[in-house]
This record gives C-alpha cells, structure tokens and sequence, in this order.
C-alpha cells in the first residue's frame, strides 16, 4: 500500500482509533499493528497475505481481521481505493459480541462479508471524511456507528455459520476483559524488559494461571502468545523506520539473546530480521 511505513508508524505508536483512504499497492513485506481492522476496497480486487493464508478481497464487501496477525498485500488491481478503519483491541473487546466468534477473529479468522451492502460503498467513505475534517462531535458519531456496523459484521456471519451466539452485553464489565486490559497496559509498557508471564501477573495482582485464564476466554491465545506478537511488531517498526543494528533491536524490544531473536522473528515472519529491512528499505528506495 502507499505511505505504508508512515501509516503504520502512526498505528504503532499511538494504537488508537483511525480511518483512511487511500489507493491499494502491493507491501514490501508483512506488517503487524493491535488493532481489529475493517477494510472496504471500493473497486478492483486485492490479495492478502494473511498468517499465512492467501485471501481474495472483491470490492464492495466488508473484510476484518485482528492486525496484530501478520498481513500483507501480495497483489491488487491498479487504481483500487481502498478504505481502512483501525479499532483498537480494547474498544474491540468492549463490544458485546459473540464469544466465540471474537475468538475465532482473535485465533486468525479472516471475516467476509457475504454479500455486497449497497450502503457500505457510501458510508464508509464518509466517515473517512468526517473523521478527517469533522467536529469532535461527529468524530465521536463515527466511532460509535463503526462499532455497531462491526458488530453486524460479526452477527451476520455467525448466523450464516448456523452457530450459537452468547452475547454479552455487560462484556466491558466482565471480570476477565479487566484482567486482559490491564495486563495489555503492562505488555504495552514493558515489552522491552525480560519479564515472564509471571512477572506480569504479579504486576497485574493475579496468579498466572488466572491471567492465562483470561487471556484464552476473550482472546483464545496465551498472554505470552500476544507478548510474542507485541515485541515482533515492535521490532518490525524498529527495522523499518529506525537505522538501529538489529541486534540491538532484538534487545530493546524483549528478546533475551539474539539467536532467539532471529528465531522467532523468522518463525513468525518467514524471513529473518535482517533480509525484512532490506526488503522493505528495497521497496521505499526511490529509483533513480
């Protein structure tokens, strides 16, 4: 995609709610960022690279996914504008949405919509524009309109899929999403020191088990599954907009030795951290 590296930056470090538009090109390489994605092509087709997976996105159809999973655009038709909305996991763990559906999105689901929704092609672009331009009065309107058209999303494909909903609409409230949200504060904070699962529940004020408990209920991974994610997305930002040795990445985003750096990194991206910069710095570099 264009200004991919800039807009990701702006993902990265800041995790808050976004929308853009602009027109789709093929990425250097995967990227990671913690928030639930919708995305709405308004013409052509596009494929992702999704953990692993190709998927066909067609144009007027809604697709959403957790972005802390690795994806990328292999290939698209020119000239597709595309339209990216970026919730972030909180505000996606707020919605009183079907359990198991927001773990299959949090365990690697990519969700479809079925059919074309006439209305999508002309909602989504405005609320590109009024989240731009508009008052923070409109603002705020777009943020709670996105959240419900989410959360159709999600119950029209349960209902296609024929499976039981447990809605739960005091989920924020819930016991479990305060223990995830507090133990992602701390994940956030202190990615780059050598903690363990126990030393964050111990921060957290919970036994370990309790907190992997939590974990497994609203997301459906472990807390150092989602640790794992964080610091190699962090590090992937760091390859990419910074000129620090990559060894001193692996440092500063967690990762206790550099064979276990280039371990990881390689198992979940398929490349290892130094042919990512390349690749990626290949692709920003402009042509003589």
């Amino acid at each position: 995609m264009k200004h991919t590296q800039s807009r990701g930056e702006w993902i990265g470090s800041r995790g808050e709610f976004l929308i853009e538009r602009h027109i789709a090109d093929a990425m250097a390489a995967p990227h990671w960022h913690d928030h639930v994605e919708l995305n709405l092509l308004m013409a052509g087709q596009m494929t992702y690279l999704f953990n692993g997976r190709r998927e066909q996105v067609e144009a007027g159809r809604l697709v959403l996914f957790w972005a802390a999973i690795p994806h990328q655009t292999i290939a698209v038709a020119e000239n597709a504008p595309l339209v990216c909305l970026y919730l972030p996991l909180v505000d996606f763990l707020g919605l009183p949405v079907d359990r198991k559906a927001r773990q299959s999105i949090m365990q690697g689901r990519f969700l479809a919509q079925g059919n074309q929704e006439t209305m999508d092609a002309l909602t989504l672009p405005r609320w590109e524009k009024e989240w731009q331009g508009g008052s923070a009065a409109r603002r705020k309107l777009v943020v709670e309109e996105a959240r419900l058209r989410i959360r159709r999303l999600i119950l029209d494909n349960a209902e296609s899929d024929n499976s039981p909903t447990h809605v739960s609409p005091t989920s924020l409230a819930g016991q479990a999403v305060r223990h995830v949200e507090l133990l992602i504060d701390l994940i956030n904070s202190r990615y780059a020191d050598p903690a363990s699962v126990a030393d964050l529940a111990k921060l957290a004020g919970m036994h370990p088990s309790t907190a992997n408990s939590a974990f497994r209920k609203v997301l459906g991974i472990s807390v150092n599954e989602y640790l794992t994610r964080h610091r190699i997305a962090r590090a992937m930002q760091l390859l990419t907009d910074t000129d620090d040795p990559v060894l001193q990445i692996g440092f500063d985003c967690g990762f206790g030795s550099s064979s276990r750096f280039y371990e990881i990194f390689k198992e979940r991206t398929g490349t290892t951290p130094r042919h990512f910069r390349e690749a990626v710095n290949s692709k920003n570099t402009p042509a003589p």
